[in-house]
């Protein structure tokens, strides 16, 4: 299939031949009962993701092998070329209306979804909680027993194909109105208080010890993140640029809801 959908998207002719849109609407409904995934976990502690950059492509080309077409669901009408998920009951997954989940996207047993949204090519995976208003980019993947508090926005990176997309690992709590985009990826359990932003290019300080380490568009396991700045000099002079830092840890020891309290109340983070 990899082969396939390489030479469909060396040769985009390839797309009038119902074979072609078979094998691409393959790859779309493993990814919808989450056979496949965009990016697949290290299969030891510390190791790098791996983007399946080919599945990625197939994404793309189901884009544009799509038409238009109107869709009603309850009193709410739509017209899109990517059908909407459902038979959620089957699934195991609660969702609050006006939640939308497209097709190719995975939601695992125990997910929920309040007013909320998960693009094509997400994977969220058991016990997840996408609360109100929170965004799950195209591509995104999304551990177990992570809370995306709300207004979270969780980028989607489907372009470039061969480019990481936002990762955030099992047990992370993301604070109400949290950005994580481009690629960046938040460790187990790591704790991102209200308001922080994390980029591809973000500075991430680690300011617990006497000297600061810097991390760029990753955050550490375990670690308590909030907004922060630093000063940056300009030809105009110097001024205040937004950051993140990481001022405490989340104990592994203890129980995660425990261990989580005590993160925030220890460090006045506000979630």
């Amino acid at each position: 299939m990899i082969e396939q959908i390489e030479a469909i998207w060396q040769d985009r002719s390839l797309l009038k031949d119902v074979r072609s849109t078979e094998i691409i609407q393959d790859v779309i409904n493993q990814l919808d009962s989450g056979q496949l995934r965009v990016a697949s976990p290290p299969a030891q502690e510390g190791a790098e993701w791996t983007v399946n950059e080919w599945v990625k492509k197939a994404i793309l080309l189901y884009f544009v092998g799509r038409q238009m077409q109107p869709e009603t669901v309850g009193i709410f009408h739509y017209n899109d070329k990517i059908p909407l998920k459902s038979d959620f009951v089957t699934a195991g997954v609660r969702v609050v209306p006006p939640a939308v989940a497209r097709i190719g996207s995975f939601l695992a047993p125990g997910v929920i979804l309040m007013p909320s949204y998960v693009n094509i090519g997400a994977y969220v995976d058991e016990r997840t909680m996408v609360d109100t208003w929170a965004t799950v980019g195209s591509c995104a993947q999304i551990g177990k027993d992570v809370h995306l508090s709300g207004g979270v926005g969780i980028g989607g990176v489907l372009e470039p194909a061969q480019a990481a997309p936002v990762i955030i690992e099992d047990g992370a709590f993301i604070g109400s109105r949290c950005i994580v985009v481009e690629g960046a990826r938040i460790g187990k359990r790591a704790v991102l208080g209200a308001g922080v932003t994390i980029t591809g290019s973000s500075k991430i300080i680690d300011v617990t010890k006497e000297t600061p380490v810097e991390y760029k568009g990753f955050v550490p396991a375990n670690s308590v993140v909030i907004p922060g700045s630093y000063l940056k000099t300009f030809p105009a002079g110097q001024y205040a640029v937004p950051c993140a830092m990481i001022i405490g840890q989340r104990k592994e020891s203890t129980d995660l809801k425990t261990s989580l309290n005590e993160a925030l109340r220890e460090n006045s983070v506000s979630v």
